[in-house]
Protein backbone atom coordinates (compact mmCIF):
# COMPACT_ATOMS: atom_id res chain seq x y z
CA UNK A 1 0.00 0.00 0.00
CA UNK A 2 1.41 3.59 -0.86
CA UNK A 3 2.14 5.91 1.40
CA UNK A 4 1.30 9.86 1.44
CA UNK A 5 4.13 11.27 3.08
CA UNK A 6 6.21 9.14 0.88
CA UNK A 7 4.95 10.36 -2.64
CA UNK A 8 5.36 13.84 -0.85
CA UNK A 9 8.81 13.54 0.17
CA UNK A 10 9.51 12.19 -4.17
CA UNK A 11 7.88 14.81 -5.37
CA UNK A 12 9.33 17.35 -3.18
CA UNK A 13 12.61 16.06 -4.40
CA UNK A 14 11.82 17.41 -8.02
CA UNK A 15 11.41 21.22 -8.82
CA UNK A 16 8.09 23.24 -9.00
CA UNK A 17 5.38 22.61 -11.35
CA UNK A 18 7.41 19.43 -13.06
CA UNK A 19 4.87 17.05 -14.29
CA UNK A 20 5.75 14.44 -11.99
CA UNK A 21 5.67 16.57 -8.73
CA UNK A 22 2.69 17.22 -9.60
CA UNK A 23 1.40 13.93 -9.94
CA UNK A 24 2.72 12.37 -7.07
CA UNK A 25 1.28 15.17 -5.02
CA UNK A 26 -1.91 14.66 -6.37
CA UNK A 27 -1.03 10.65 -5.54
CA UNK A 28 -0.52 11.74 -2.01
CA UNK A 29 -3.67 13.91 -2.38
CA UNK A 30 -6.23 10.93 -3.52
CA UNK A 31 -4.68 8.78 -0.59
CA UNK A 32 -5.15 11.65 2.28
CA UNK A 33 -8.87 11.34 1.00
CA UNK A 34 -9.56 8.27 1.13
CA UNK A 35 -8.06 7.74 4.52
CA UNK A 36 -10.47 11.00 5.42
CA UNK A 37 -13.60 8.99 3.42
CA UNK A 38 -12.88 5.67 5.83
CA UNK A 39 -12.27 7.89 9.36
CA UNK A 40 -15.70 9.91 8.62
CA UNK A 41 -18.75 9.11 10.30
CA UNK A 42 -21.19 7.92 7.61
CA UNK A 43 -23.12 11.08 7.60
CA UNK A 44 -20.12 13.12 6.42
CA UNK A 45 -18.33 11.16 3.59
CA UNK A 46 -20.09 12.60 0.62
CA UNK A 47 -17.96 15.62 0.76
CA UNK A 48 -14.92 14.12 0.88
CA UNK A 49 -15.85 11.64 -1.63
CA UNK A 50 -16.79 14.63 -4.09
CA UNK A 51 -13.58 15.76 -3.92
CA UNK A 52 -11.95 11.93 -4.61
CA UNK A 53 -14.13 11.79 -7.32
CA UNK A 54 -13.31 15.14 -8.74
CA UNK A 55 -9.20 15.27 -8.27
CA UNK A 56 -9.53 11.53 -9.92
CA UNK A 57 -11.14 12.40 -12.79
CA UNK A 58 -9.40 15.15 -13.81
CA UNK A 59 -6.04 13.64 -12.70
CA UNK A 60 -6.79 10.69 -14.52
CA UNK A 61 -7.49 12.38 -17.78
CA UNK A 62 -4.51 15.19 -17.77
CA UNK A 63 -2.52 11.91 -17.79
CA UNK A 64 -4.22 10.14 -20.36
CA UNK A 65 -3.87 13.64 -22.55
CA UNK A 66 -0.67 14.63 -21.31
CA UNK A 67 2.04 11.70 -19.99
CA UNK A 68 0.74 8.58 -21.99
CA UNK A 69 1.35 10.49 -25.71
CA UNK A 70 5.14 10.39 -24.38
CA UNK A 71 5.49 6.71 -24.31
CA UNK A 72 7.91 5.61 -26.73
CA UNK A 73 8.70 2.47 -27.73
CA UNK A 74 6.82 -1.51 -27.84
CA UNK A 75 7.63 -1.86 -23.78
CA UNK A 76 6.62 1.64 -22.71
CA UNK A 77 3.58 1.17 -24.97
CA UNK A 78 2.13 -1.44 -23.37
CA UNK A 79 2.84 -0.25 -20.02
CA UNK A 80 1.07 3.10 -20.52
CA UNK A 81 -2.10 0.86 -22.54
CA UNK A 82 -2.46 -1.04 -19.53
CA UNK A 83 -2.91 2.55 -17.42
CA UNK A 84 -5.38 3.55 -19.38
CA UNK A 85 -7.05 -0.29 -18.95
CA UNK A 86 -6.90 0.53 -15.74
CA UNK A 87 -7.66 3.64 -15.41
CA UNK A 88 -11.34 2.51 -17.57
CA UNK A 89 -12.39 0.35 -15.14
CA UNK A 90 -11.58 2.68 -12.24
CA UNK A 91 -14.41 5.30 -14.24
CA UNK A 92 -16.59 2.24 -14.20
CA UNK A 93 -16.31 1.53 -10.44
CA UNK A 94 -16.39 5.16 -9.86
CA UNK A 95 -19.34 6.09 -11.65
CA UNK A 96 -21.22 3.32 -9.59
CA UNK A 97 -19.79 4.58 -6.23
CA UNK A 98 -21.59 8.08 -7.24
CA UNK A 99 -25.04 5.98 -7.57
CA UNK A 100 -24.63 4.86 -3.91
CA UNK A 101 -25.61 6.43 -0.61
CA UNK A 102 -21.62 7.60 0.93
CA UNK A 103 -23.21 6.71 4.20
CA UNK A 104 -24.15 3.10 3.13
CA UNK A 105 -22.32 -0.01 4.03
CA UNK A 106 -22.27 -0.82 0.37
CA UNK A 107 -20.58 2.24 -0.51
CA UNK A 108 -17.84 1.51 2.13
CA UNK A 109 -17.10 -1.60 1.26
CA UNK A 110 -17.22 -0.35 -2.32
CA UNK A 111 -14.74 2.03 -1.66
CA UNK A 112 -12.72 -0.12 0.19
CA UNK A 113 -12.31 -2.35 -3.02
CA UNK A 114 -11.82 0.66 -5.14
CA UNK A 115 -8.76 1.68 -2.48
CA UNK A 116 -6.86 -0.82 -3.12
CA UNK A 117 -7.27 -1.27 -7.15
CA UNK A 118 -6.56 2.77 -7.45
CA UNK A 119 -3.38 1.85 -4.99
CA UNK A 120 -2.21 -0.74 -7.46
CA UNK A 121 -2.39 1.54 -10.52
CA UNK A 122 -0.74 4.64 -8.65
CA UNK A 123 2.26 2.17 -7.56
CA UNK A 124 2.03 0.91 -11.00
CA UNK A 125 2.29 4.59 -12.47
CA UNK A 126 5.46 5.33 -9.91
CA UNK A 127 7.47 2.51 -10.41
CA UNK A 128 6.95 1.48 -14.32
CA UNK A 129 5.86 4.89 -16.13
CA UNK A 130 7.27 7.59 -13.88
CA UNK A 131 11.13 6.37 -14.18
CA UNK A 132 10.32 6.36 -18.28
CA UNK A 133 9.53 9.72 -17.78
CA UNK A 134 12.14 11.25 -15.70
CA UNK A 135 15.19 9.31 -17.86
CA UNK A 136 13.51 10.16 -21.21
CA UNK A 137 12.55 13.58 -20.98
CA UNK A 138 14.65 17.01 -19.72
CA UNK A 139 13.48 19.49 -17.10
CA UNK A 140 12.33 21.96 -19.44
CA UNK A 141 10.37 19.32 -20.80
CA UNK A 142 8.47 17.76 -18.02
CA UNK A 143 7.96 21.54 -17.21
CA UNK A 144 6.41 22.22 -20.09
CA UNK A 145 4.53 19.28 -19.67
CA UNK A 146 3.23 20.17 -15.71
CA UNK A 147 2.08 23.42 -17.29
CA UNK A 148 -0.02 21.38 -20.15
CA UNK A 149 -1.48 19.11 -17.55
CA UNK A 150 -2.83 21.98 -15.31
CA UNK A 151 -4.29 23.57 -18.37
CA UNK A 152 -5.93 20.29 -19.28
CA UNK A 153 -6.88 19.31 -15.51
CA UNK A 154 -8.82 22.91 -16.34
CA UNK A 155 -11.37 21.89 -18.55
CA UNK A 156 -11.23 18.07 -17.64
CA UNK A 157 -14.39 16.64 -16.88
CA UNK A 158 -14.99 16.13 -12.82
CA UNK A 159 -16.85 12.51 -12.81
CA UNK A 160 -16.44 9.58 -14.10
CA UNK A 161 -17.17 9.03 -18.00
CA UNK A 162 -16.64 5.28 -18.73
CA UNK A 163 -17.17 5.84 -22.08
CA UNK A 164 -14.44 8.06 -22.61
CA UNK A 165 -11.93 6.43 -20.12
CA UNK A 166 -9.11 5.10 -21.62
CA UNK A 167 -8.80 6.97 -24.63
CA UNK A 168 -7.02 9.52 -25.42
CA UNK A 169 -9.44 10.20 -28.88
CA UNK A 170 -12.86 10.12 -26.92
CA UNK A 171 -11.18 12.18 -23.89
CA UNK A 172 -10.36 15.31 -26.66
CA UNK A 173 -13.87 14.57 -28.40
CA UNK A 174 -16.09 14.50 -25.29
CA UNK A 175 -14.25 16.01 -22.45
CA UNK A 176 -15.15 19.70 -22.78
CA UNK A 177 -18.36 18.71 -23.59
CA UNK A 178 -18.60 16.28 -20.24
CA UNK A 179 -16.71 19.51 -17.90
CA UNK A 180 -18.75 21.49 -18.83
CA UNK A 181 -21.82 19.35 -17.92
CA UNK A 182 -20.07 18.36 -15.03
CA UNK A 183 -18.98 21.53 -13.41
CA UNK A 184 -22.89 22.93 -13.45
CA UNK A 185 -24.23 19.97 -12.14
CA UNK A 186 -21.13 20.04 -9.33
CA UNK A 187 -22.25 24.03 -8.86
CA UNK A 188 -26.32 23.23 -8.71
CA UNK A 189 -25.46 20.32 -5.85
CA UNK A 190 -23.98 22.79 -3.99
Amino acid sequence: MGDAAEDRAKAHELPEGDVIRILLEQHAQVRDLFARIQEAPAAERKEPFDELRALLAVHETAEELVLRPKAEGDDWKRVANARNREEEEANRVLAALEDLDPASEAFLAKLTSFESSVDEHAEAEENEEFPRILETIDADERQSLGTRLRRVEQMAPTHAHPAAAGSTTAQVLTGPFASMIDRVRDALSR
